[in-house]
């Protein structure tokens, strides 16, 4: 479900004629050269494909124009081989809609003191039209990303393919389609927001949808299609039968599979990536879904509670961009204030995103004290350890802002026998104290999205594609 279409990133380079021919020949010879390598590295998650010697205006406005229209482009990278007088880049890059990353780098690695010439300046330039080009990027506040060093570097290879994740992300964010089933819980603040600008800002389509829709495709489920996945669980998780008697248990956990398919067939047939419940809308339904959203988190569906449309969609959005590796909506819920243990437990009533585990899940079933409804079935382990980075989106009525937290995560080692959920610890950056107070001062929320396998650079180089505002909270 998280597949998303083949991608590839458009190679242009910058020159201009004044060299002559042979030298133009060179600089694509050259390209070819970085762009075979790059691709034959194995350090990319997507293919780059030369596309041309830009040398004029119209060239590169041409360029510019196809890339916005081919739907397999997901960004341009440019190279400044020579010098290449920055007027000229002017019409096109201020068309270009896509990601755009100038790789400030040169073919050759070291100068050759010994055979230096001008002939071999005027064609190795690239320090000179970095700074041209870049000029004109900054003067037309195009927030690209820039990348430096030498192209055969380890390091500035994984740049690349951090910022190409980032680029796919951000087109794949013009396809969020968020399903809310309910709406927003009543008297909450943060989870609220304005659709329609976040659709203009972030291309997310968020439609609501009654609970009885859902309990209506809930009617047509099969007891053959609920059997075969009881029996896909059973090889998957440690199925936990408890002090429940085994007949019920396995009605309970039965309830949430027919919630998890009505989920995902009503979602395919819609479209949708990402959905959203409230356990204050539960019409019709049995249980509040708990196992039935987890599941799904695993396949890579973005998820919130509580109506939290925003947080739903910006889980699904990281999701893409973590290649759906330990990814997933987590809430806020208790401190540790102990000095020397300071840290945030965070978890949710049911529905913690089993890609975050670092142990076996469980399949439990126990009540619970919200919903007024059966006890539901869900999926419990703990979380993993490692460095990682939390994010919350808020609406303040005039403008979005993202919240970026650098934070340890830490798996919890002491038992909790009575909190029958999942759950993950973590530290914020660059002290609990200061990281809370941050987090509070600038308006972020309870709910977040809490990657292990995301960077926080990956985050903010997104959040300046969109030309959103945000915070960085870090060392």
């Amino acid at each position: 479900m998280l597949k998303v279409s083949e991608k590839e990133f458009w190679f242009v380079v910058g020159s201009q004629g004044l060299y002559g021919q042979d030298v133009l020949d060179v600089v694509q010879g050259d390209a070819e050269k970085i762009i075979d390598n790059l691709n034959a590295s194995g350090s990319l998650p997507y293919k780059i494909v030369f596309k041309e010697v830009a040398t004029t205006a119209e060239v590169i406005t041409n360029i510019m124009k196809e890339a916005n229209y081919e739907d397999k482009v997901a960004g341009v990278i440019t190279w400044m081989h020579t010098f290449s007088p920055a007027k000229n880049w002017i019409r096109g890059t201020k068309l270009l809609q896509k990601p755009l990353l100038h790789l400030a780098t040169q073919f050759g690695e070291n100068i050759p003191w010994a055979t230096i010439d001008m002939d071999y300046m005027n064609t190795n330039q690239s320090a000179h039209g970095d700074r041209e080009y870049g000029f004109i990027n900054a003067r037309l506040q195009k927030h690209n990303k820039v990348v430096i060093g030498y192209w055969k570097d380890e390091a500035v290879q994984s740049q690349i393919a951090d910022w190409m994740d980032v680029a796919v992300a951000y087109g794949e964010s013009f396809n969020i389609k968020v399903a809310r089933f309910g709406d927003n819980m009543r008297n909450v603040a943060v989870t609220d927001g304005d659709k329609v600008e976040a659709q203009i800002k972030f291309g997310w389509t968020v439609d609501y949808f009654g609970i009885g829709d859902l309990v209506a495709e809930m009617k047509e489920v099969t007891d053959t299609e609920i059997n075969a996945t009881y029996k896909e669980c059973e090889g998957m998780y440690d199925m936990v039968v408890g002090d429940n008697d085994p007949a019920f248990y396995e009605d309970h956990v039965k309830e949430q599979i027919r919630i998890e398919i009505a989920l995902r067939k009503f979602m395919e047939r819609g479209g949708y990536t990402a959905f959203t419940s409230n356990f204050e809308d539960l019409w019709g339904m049995k249980q509040l879904p708990g196992m039935a959203v987890q599941r799904l988190n695993a396949e890579g569906y973005g998820f919130a509670g509580e109506g939290d449309w925003k947080t739903a969609a910006i889980d699904r959005l990281m999701k893409v961009l973590a290649h759906n590796k330990a990814t997933g909506f987590m809430e806020d819920y208790t401190y540790d204030l102990r000095a020397g243990h300071e840290a945030i437990l965070g978890s949710h009533m049911l529905e913690v995103d089993p890609t975050l585990a670092s142990t076996k899940p469980r399949v439990e079933v126990h009540p619970l004290g919200i919903g007024d409804r059966e006890d539901p079935a869900r999926l419990i382990f703990d979380g993993s350890n490692g460095k990682g980075v939390v994010v919350s989106m808020s609406d303040f009525g005039t403008e979005y802002k993202l919240l970026i937290n650098s934070v340890e995560g830490q798996k919890p080692e002491v038992e909790a026998p009575n909190l029958p959920v999942a759950r993950q610890l973590w530290i914020p950056e660059p002290s609990f104290k200061e990281g809370v107070h941050s987090w509070i001062e600038n308006g972020g929320g309870h709910h977040t999205v809490l990657s292990m396998n995301v960077k926080e650079q990956q985050v903010v180089d997104l959040a300046k594609m969109f030309d959103l505002e945000y915070v960085e909270i870090k060392k």
